[in-house]
């Protein structure tokens, strides 16, 4: 019997091995491969010649600057809309938050695409309202600022999430005590809960932050045609002019994407240490303020704010599908479909991209669902220091920058496979597995929080009764964890559907993405098609995420992201 159960707990013996080695394919072995390309370079002495190029510290410098000053952009965004939603009494507080959070959803490239179309004195939504700059004057999002501006757009959500849930957790009974006694509601504020929703600022900031160097859309598409390289665009520069010193190269840099991100989490490290948040009392201080005649202005200006940032971008998307060119005014005799038309039936390339993502994203979903299940059931049984380590090498890929993940990929199966000899390398699968990468702690976030809240008595009684792993996996666990299995499914499928970082760098002739094809089509002059297969994706998120609204009611707290 042991030969089949693990002594002292329900699974079998060879569950938590067969972990061990998908986190091992999936996790150490690119990253030590990364580790290792970049110590033969430094080794080689060709790091030297690309460690003291000037260009590489500008596009360093770059990279933190515009990381800083969106991540600023990302905390005031961030932090007002979470603090009005979370614990005022404004109405329709749900929508907002869920609009809010759109964004981080939505492709960054798509989101640059968008707002690139909205501005500038080619924009065909200005035009049409007659408000456009005058011809010749310069794009404003073609700056260090303009990156700066659209990472805080996009990574807002990200402080929204992390300082929410502190504020969802603040003691009700405390608030409620210090307003007894006299306090007003900014001396409540400024004493009780700003302190306390401390760490959740500081994590939020800290997320937008690694999210910023490792972006690659955004400075793509805003960067550069101005010139402007972050590093991740210096990686893929550099990739597209392929020489014998790329891998060393490209695994330098991406060590220094790394650093810098890691730099970025120690200083939050620094900012909370000391420091005991630990609260004592009822949580859930929501609606702890009435804002009264406040609310007539505060309304109107998160409207505001969520027109600009979501609205006025997709009516600029949608007018630049509509015209045959970007530059030409939108007025009923330049308006046409011919955009979709060209995308959805004349266009095999896009046809190609949209049957290639959702193989992606489908085969991401459903292939890792059936990983994790196996995974969450084998890490909540075991309570040693080794599923703790084995959980945490699942995190590090998540929390690493894509275009690290793809070089990782890259110098693992550059490479034929040995005895195999078959080169992954330039086909779709060497992106599956980077997907699965990737995105392994996606899934696993919901799976592991639905078994976390499994009663094991249920599976230990049919144990007793002579109910064998499987039996016990499909008869019990599977139907009690199915609302998270399906959360974990469409989430995976939804981030991994819109993905461009990934696989900017893996991508070959007949294994184009969706992210890809409307960079490739942007970067190429054909903005109208660009634009159109943008409006197509925004649609698909939205659809996703409103399906995920629907699911929520009967999923575990935390699965879905907007909601706490």
């Amino acid at each position: 019997m042991y030969g089949y159960v693990r002594k002292g707990n329900s699974q079998p013996a060879w569950l938590f091995p067969f972990v061990v080695a998908v986190v091992l394919l999936l996790s150490v072995l690119p990253l030590a491969r990364l580790a290792l390309a970049g110590i033969e370079a430094l080794l080689r002495g060709g790091a030297y010649e690309l460690i003291t190029d000037p260009a590489l510290w500008r596009s360093a410098w770059y990279t933190i600057e515009t990381a800083v000053l969106g991540t600023i952009v990302s905390v005031l965004l961030g932090c007002l809309f979470a603090f009005l939603l979370t614990l005022t009494d404004l109405s329709g507080r749900g929508l907002l938050g869920f609009l809010f959070v759109l964004p981080m959803m939505i492709p960054p490239q798509v989101t640059a695409l968008a707002w690139v179309q909205m501005s500038g004195p080619s924009s065909p939504l200005l035009k049409a309202l007659h408000i456009a700059p005058p011809l010749g004057s310069p794009q404003p999002l073609y700056s260090v600022g303009g990156i700066a501006l659209l990472y805080g757009v996009q990574h807002a959500p990200l402080v929204y999430l992390a300082l929410r849930a502190g504020l969802m957790a603040l003691p009700r009974d405390g608030v409620e005590a210090a307003r007894l006694s006299g306090a007003s509601g900014l001396r409540v504020f400024r004493d009780i809960i700003l302190p306390l929703s401390l760490p959740g600022v500081i994590a939020g900031a800290a997320i937008a932050f690694v999210s910023s160097i490792g972006n690659f859309g955004i400075p793509a598409i805003l960067g550069i045609p101005a010139s402007i390289y972050t590093l991740s665009t210096l990686i893929f520069t550099k990739f597209s002019s392929f020489g014998p010193r790329t891998f060393g190269d490209i695994a330098v840099l991406s060590t220094m994407i790394a650093v810098i991100a890691v730099a970025g989490l120690a200083v939050q490290g620094r900012a909370l240490k000391g420091r005991d948040y630990r609260v004592i009392g009822i949580s859930g201080a929501t609606a702890a303020f009435s804002l009264g005649r406040w609310r007539y202005l505060a309304l109107p200006v998160l409207c505001a704010i969520l027109f600009v940032m979501l609205v006025a971008p997709f009516l600029a998307l949608v007018a630049g599908a509509l015209v045959p060119a970007y530059g030409v005014p939108l007025t009923f005799k330049t308006a046409s479909l011919n955009a979709f038309t060209e995308i959805l039936f004349r266009q095999s390339i896009t046809r190609t991209a949209f049957s290639n993502s959702l193989f992606l994203a489908g085969m991401t979903a459903l292939g890792l669902l059936l990983v994790t299940v196996l995974a969450a059931y084998a890490l909540t049984r075991r309570k040693d220091m080794l599923s703790r380590i084995v959980g945490g090498m699942i995190e590090i890929p998540y929390s690493l920058p894509g275009i690290i993940i793809a070089v990782c990929f890259i110098l693992v199966f550059a490479a034929p496979l040995p005895i195999l000899n078959i080169t992954l390398y330039g086909t779709i699968w060497i992106i599956l597995l980077a997907y699965f990468s990737a995105y392994f702690a996606v899934s696993l976030k919901p799976v592991m929080s639905a078994f976390l809240q499994l009663d094991p008595a249920l599976e230990e009684a049919a144990r007793l009764s002579g109910a064998g792993f499987f039996r016990r996996l499909t008869d019990i666990i599977v139907p009690l964890i199915a609302p998270a299995a399906g959360a974990s499914v469409i989430l995976v499928f939804l981030i991994a559907c819109n993905e461009l970082t990934v696989s900017a760098l893996l991508w070959s002739a007949g294994t184009q993405t969706l992210g890809v094809v409307i960079y490739n089509l942007d970067d190429g002059g054909s903005a109208d098609l660009a634009s159109a297969m943008s409006v197509i994706v925004i649609a698909m998120v939205v659809i996703m995420m409103v399906l995920l609204e629907i699911m929520a009611k009967r999923l575990p707290k935390g699965v879905v992201p907007w909601r706490s």
